[in-house]
């Protein structure tokens, strides 16, 4: 798994479900548009499908964006 290099001062977690076919340039453009926090600051961006199953976290690294992938193995039936 990977982790942040900097130290995180915040973790934002995005308000509303988010389509997690966006790209990483997708993701971005949220957080600059709906969140207005600079995205090279020490934080996480923390996202959530439909579902809430579903995470990604959008951190900016030395030389570039990283988004780890996480889904829940807990399945419960409908």
């Amino acid at each position: 798994m990977m982790h942040p290099d900097a130290k995180i001062e915040k973790v934002y977690l995005y308000p509303k479900p988010v389509d997690f076919r966006k790209s990483i340039d997708g993701l971005a453009a949220l957080v600059e548009l709906d969140i207005k926090v600079a995205m090279f600051d020490p934080v996480l961006f923390v996202f959530l499908n439909r579902h809430r199953n579903r995470v990604k976290i959008l951190y900016w690294e030395r030389n570039g964006f990283c988004r780890p992938f996480v889904r829940s193995q807990v399945r419960t039936d409908r």
